[in-house]
């Protein structure tokens, strides 16, 4: 698969959004109500934040926080999104937040003697998720391509960056000196596993809402009882509608028909758009990826490229007459592997630096050596080669046909128009279309979201005419499909409140769609009653009318027809026992009640194998948990001791966010 090795970094972005929003990652963004009481009033400073006691051997008794890192911080919140500017004072009170927090945090990191060195930041670039940008194969890419990595993926400096960084770093290890007593006993694993692993398989009865609402007949003197207490409902229930009067014009109404495409219109329009023809280099190649192991050790990146070898040997055996079978055998691309490890054709800088050059310097029918990229080994064939060159005459004349035709199809109805249009101000649409021999169409009275009959799109002409008024001059729209209209409106029904008899249909639908919840339920919960009672549910759902149905053996993070995802609609039926009844289960649109007939445990082999996956996610969420009462605690002391000040004038306002 092309994907898996193209440069594409809005991974990295995401990733580096993650890591600097510790904040936001332990759900603790909004500080505690009451931490804002007092303020600062300097112009470029958004708060400050008082130190005292051990911390202020390393901080200043008190720490500013500029506006400028507040912006970036909403910056990064908005994603490249456009944010209405109602929001805006929002969105910055919530990154001033995020940054207070942020200072709170690296406090306390001080405090507890938790430091980042210079070495740990170039060792984590180095080694981190990072560190295939900044040091393919091992070797730096130089300050001015790290400088301009940097600057176009986040947009500040690099000093800024490595700070953001040792930053983050101070914030792991603050982490996990907090969290670090946590645990969790092996039966709280167990449990956890037999819970989440444990499946069911049950009958249900099932009514349905629809069904139900069909059975509601009401008589019309308890419908117009409910229109009257409903009378506020249906004021202007029918709105404003209008009749339109237009002709539509399309190239089939040209005086003189279409107009015509010479041979020197063709020549013409090539000569003058040579750059829409223009190939660019490109090959067709086919590759096999033998991918490195990331949790393999020393050792992984030589098995890999013993494994890559070896398959090289064989291809240069049988001159490559095996390349696809090969790679459907061992490629680690899973895009590709199954099309014999083609990759189709390939444009410049499209691939991975080393991949290109290798894929553009062969001949076609030649088979590289190992080409190492950090995806792996690639053992690349060059299949075919085509050089820039622009595509002949011949060879895009009818894409230029079809472009001229449009273009002076619309010029020339366009024009013709417009005439219309002019010769209508000095008579009338009637007059006009009587004399060109086109029809007039009266529309009913149409509401605006209403589709006028034969038109591709009438939503500008309805938009337009809703807009106008009676005796208004003719107007034209564009109506789609290189079509337009010349209209004018005929009259206007206002909007108004609906008799009775008029509006019975709408009325027994509000009715049904009131009763309907409430029947649902009632009916739901006998349901249940009578299965209780009865021991029995077939006979139950039979008496009350529910289909019975029998579900898959599923697990809890299944889904169910007519019920949803257990987790969430149902999870109750995993505590029952083989031959217990459920209650009722009502999802809105149904009303379920089901028995039990199957349960099947994780086996010791299945409570081994997922043992330590569910003991790390406990574990993990205990983490966040603890973290978060620690973090909350926290800011709660600095609020109680007034020491957060910020400026409420800087906070109300959005500031300029297009600058670093």
């Amino acid at each position: 698969m092309i994907r898996l090795f193209q440069k594409d970094t809005r991974f990295v972005k995401a990733v580096f959004i993650v890591i600097i929003g510790f904040t936001c990652i332990t759900m603790v963004i909004f500080l505690v109500p009451g931490i804002f009481n007092d303020q600062t009033e300097s112009s470029d400073t958004y708060a400050s934040i008082r130190h005292s006691g051990f911390v202020g051997r390393f901080l200043p008794a008190e720490e500013t926080i500029p506006i400028v890192d507040v912006q970036q911080i909403a910056r990064r919140m908005m994603r490249g999104q456009q944010i209405p500017d109602s929001i805006m004072p929002m969105l910055m009170q919530q990154a001033g937040q995020v940054v207070i927090q942020q200072h709170i945090m690296q406090t306390e990191a001080h405090r507890l003697g938790i430091t980042a060195s210079d070495e740990d930041v170039r060792t984590f670039l180095h080694t981190g998720m990072f560190g295939q940008y900044l040091f393919p194969e091992g070797k730096y890419i130089g300050d001015a391509q790290y400088a301009e990595f940097v600057s176009q993926n986040f947009n500040i400096t690099t000093e800024k960056f490595e700070n953001e960084v040792k930053q983050q770093i101070l914030s792991d290890r603050l982490r996990s000196l907090i969290t670090g007593g946590v645990s969790v006993s092996p039966a709280e694993v167990r449990d956890s596993v037999l819970k989440q692993d444990t499946k069911i398989k049950f009958d249900y009865a099932v009514l349905s809402a629809d069904d139900l609402r069909k059975t509601l007949t009401p008589t019309d003197p308890e419908l117009k009882t409910f229109y009257t207490q409903n009378a506020a409902r249906y004021t202007n229930a029918d709105p404003e509608t209008r009749k339109i009067q237009y002709v539509e014009i399309s190239d089939t109404s040209l005086p003189g028909g279409k107009p015509q495409i010479t041979q020197a219109d063709i020549q013409q329009y090539y000569n003058q758009n040579q750059q829409l023809y223009k190939v660019d280099p490109q090959v067709k190649v086919r590759h096999i990826l033998i991918s490195v192991d990331t949790n393999g050790g020393p050792g992984a990146d030589a098995a890999a490229k013993a494994k890559a070898q070896g398959i090289l040997d064989q291809l240069r055996k049988d001159n490559g007459k095996d390349f696809a079978d090969l790679a459907k055998k061992n490629s680690d691309d899973p895009g590709s592997k199954d099309q014999g490890g083609e990759l189709g054709w390939v444009k410049h800088g499209v691939t991975v630096p080393e991949f290109d050059q290798v894929a553009f310097s062969q001949q076609p029918g030649q088979i590289s050596g190992l080409v190492r990229t950090q995806f792996g080994y690639h053992i690349i064939q060059t299949e075919e080669k085509q050089d820039a060159h622009v595509k002949s005459l011949d060879e895009v004349k009818s894409s230029i046909i079809d472009t001229l035709t449009k273009q002076k199809d619309a010029q020339a109805e366009q024009a013709f128009v417009n005439q219309l249009a002019n010769e209508a101000q000095k008579s009338s649409l009637a007059q006009v279309a009587a004399a060109h021999h086109l029809p007039v169409v009266t529309s009913d009275y149409v509401a605006t979201g209403a589709t006028l009959p034969g038109m591709s799109d009438s939503s500008k002409l309805l938009t337009a005419a809703f807009s106008s008024r009676p005796g208004a001059p003719v107007q034209m729209a564009d109506t789609g499909s290189n079509t337009f209209a010349l209209f004018q409106l005929a009259d206007i029904k206002p909007a108004h409140t609906p008799t009775f008899e008029d509006y019975k249909s709408h009325v027994l639908d509000d009715f049904r769609d009131q009763q309907v919840t409430a029947l649902l339920a009632r009916k739901t919960n006998e349901l249940a009653d009578r299965a209780h009672a009865e021991h029995d549910l077939a006979k139950a759902a039979k008496e009350v009318g529910a289909t019975i149905k029998t579900s898959d053996l599923v697990g809890r993070d299944q889904q169910v027809p007519d019920i949803g995802a257990l987790a969430s609609a149902a999870p109750a039926l995993f505590d029952l026992n083989v031959g217990q009844i459920s209650n009722a289960i009502n999802n809105g649109a149904t009303g379920v009640v089901a028995k039990i007939v199957d349960k099947q445990q994780p086996s010791g082999d299945e409570l081994a194998k997922n043992f330590d996956s569910t003991r790390d996610t406990l574990l993990n969420q205990r983490r966040d948990q603890m973290y978060e009462v620690f973090v909350s605690s926290l800011v709660s002391s600095y609020e109680k001791a007034g020491r957060v000040l910020v400026n409420r004038k800087l906070q109300q306002q959005p500031g300029p966010l297009s600058g670093t």
